[in-house]
C-alpha cells in the first residue's frame, strides 16, 4: 500500500518520517500527535503520514479525534466500508475536521481496512454524543406538528444557535458576527417552551434532542468560557477504548490538548496551569503515552498570514535550523539537556489575530515533560476546506 498521496504535503523526507514513527512507537500504546494549528496543510500532512506509518509498521489500530461520539461513529462506519464518500461521512463532523486533508486520511484508512478485514483501524470521537443539525430540524418538525402556534417562538431561539455547527460561537464573537445573546441561554429557553407543549407523539424524542442541543452549547468553548476542553472526560474515552479493545491509539488534536503536562494559556495566564488530555493520559499510562508537537515558524493559513514567531517562543529557536522541516527527540538525554526548561509554544486557533500574536501560546513548566518529540516546519500553507 502506498504510504504517500498527492493530497498530503509533508516537508519531512520519507526516511525521516519512518525514523520518527519508529521512535514514538517503540514503547507507546497511545500517541498524541498535536498540531499548533488546525489550518495548515503541512501540519495535517505530518499527522496523517505518522498515522499511516504507525498503522502499517507498528500495529496501531485506532484514531481518536476531537469530535462527538456520533460524528466519530459515522467516520468509523465509512472507514469500515460504509456507503457514501469520506466527504459525506464528514458532513456532521466538527468544522475544522472537514478538509480535503482529512478526506485523504479517511480514504487511506478505508483502503487499509479493505485489505485487512480481520484487523481494521477504528475511528472514534473523544467527546460524548453531541447534537447535530438534524436535531434542530427534528425539534422544529415536532413543534410544527404538535403546536404550530409556537413554531416561530421556538425557531427564534434555535435558528441563531444552530450556526455554531458551522462557525463556533467563540469564533463568531471574535469576528464580530455573533448576534449577542449567549447561545446556551437561547437553547435553554427553547427547551422550556417545548416542555410546556402537549405530550403528543414525538414529545419525548423532541425533549431528548433539545437536551442534547442545550448540552452542546453549555459545553462549548463559549458556554464554558474556557479553551481548555474537558481533559478528564476526553482522556477517559481514549483510555477506556484502549482498555476495551487492546488497540494502540493515535490521538489527533491541538497541542494544548495533547501535551503530556499541564499548560498555561497565553490568552488567560491568570488561570494558571490546567490539566490537558495528554497530562491525564500520562498520569494513567506513564511513558506508554507519547506526545508529539507539530509546530511551524511562519506562513499563510488562508484566512490569515502568520508572522515569524517572537524570540521568546520555542518556535523561534527551532526555526534557527535552515531546513524545510526537522524533528527532535527530547527523550534523548543530550537533547533534553539542551532544550528542557520552561517554554512557550505558539498556538494558532480559529480566533487568531496577528496583532495579538504575543499572547497566542501555551506555556509549560518543562518542555521535555510536555512533549517527547518536537516536529518543526519552516513554512506552512492552508488546508483545503470542504464546501
Amino acid at each position: 500500500m502506498n504510504n504517500d498521496t498527492a493530497s498530503t504535503r509533508v516537508p519531512l523526507s520519507r526516511s525521516a518520517l519512518d525514523a520518527l514513527a519508529a521512535s514514538v512507537a517503540d514503547a507507546a500504546t497511545i500517541v498524541g500527535i498535536g498540531g499548533s494549528t488546525r489550518s495548515s496543510r503541512e501540519v495535517s500532512g505530518v499527522q496523517d503520514q505518522l498515522l499511516r506509518r504507525l498503522v502499517l509498521h507498528h500495529g496501531f489500530r485506532a484514531l481518536a479525534l476531537q469530535d462527538g461520539a456520533g460524528a466519530g461513529a459515522e467516520l468509523d462506519r465509512y472507514v469500515r466500508g460504509g456507503a457514501g464518500s469520506a466527504a459525506d461521512a464528514l458532513a456532521g463532523a466538527w468544522r475544522p475536521q472537514r478538509t480535503e486533508e482529512t478526506v485523504a486520511a479517511l480514504e487511506w484508512i478505508r483502503a487499509f481496512n479493505r485489505d485487512h478485514p480481520d484487523d481494521p483501524v477504528r475511528v472514534f470521537g473523544v467527546k460524548p454524543v453531541q447534537a447535530g443539525r438534524d436535531d434542530y430540524d427534528a425539534v422544529l418538525g415536532y413543534v410544527r406538528s404538535a403546536a404550530p402556534g409556537q413554531l416561530a417562538a421556538v425557531a427564534a431561539h434555535l435558528d441563531p444557535v444552530r450556526t455554531a455547527h458551522d462557525i463556533d460561537e467563540h469564533v463568531q464573537r471574535a469576528r464580530g458576527t455573533h448576534p449577542g445573546r449567549p447561545f446556551a441561554e437561547h437553547a435553554r429557553d427553547a427547551l422550556a417552551l417545548v416542555r410546556s407543549l402537549p405530550r403528543t407523539d414525538g414529545y419525548d424524542d423532541a425533549l431528548a434532542r433539545l437536551r442534547l442541543i442545550v448540552d452542546f452549547h453549555e459545553h462549548s468553548v463559549a458556554g464554558r468560557g474556557d479553551y481548555g476542553g474537558e481533559a478528564a472526560v476526553w482522556s477517559g474515552v481514549i483510555g477506556d477504548f484502549r482498555r476495551r479493545t487492546g488497540a494502540r491509539v493515535v490521538y489527533w488534536d491541538g497541542i494544548a490538548h495533547t501535551a503530556a503536562a499541564g499548560t498555561v494559556l497565553g490568552m488567560a495566564p491568570q488561570g494558571g496551569p490546567r490539566a490537558s488530555v495528554g497530562s491525564v493520559l500520562r498520569e494513567r499510562f506513564g511513558s506508554r503515552y507519547v506526545s508529539v508537537d507539530v509546530g511551524f515558524h511562519h506562513g499563510d493559513l488562508g484566512s490569515v498570514a502568520v508572522p515569524e514567531p517572537g524570540p521568546d517562543l520555542v518556535d523561534a529557536r527551532l526555526g534557527a535550523v535552515d531546513a524545510p522541516a526537522h524533528w527532535l527527540d527530547l527523550r534523548a538525554e543530550d537533547v533534553r539537556r539542551q532544550w528542557d526548561g520552561p517554554a512557550k509554544a505558539r498556538v494558532i486557533s480559529g480566533v487568531y489575530d496577528p496583532a495579538q500574536d504575543a499572547t497566542r501560546y501555551i506555556g509549560v513548566a518543562s518542555l521535555a515533560d510536555a512533549f517527547d518529540v518536537l516536529v518543526h516546519i519552516r513554512r506552512v500553507s492552508p488546508v483545503r476546506q470542504l464546501p
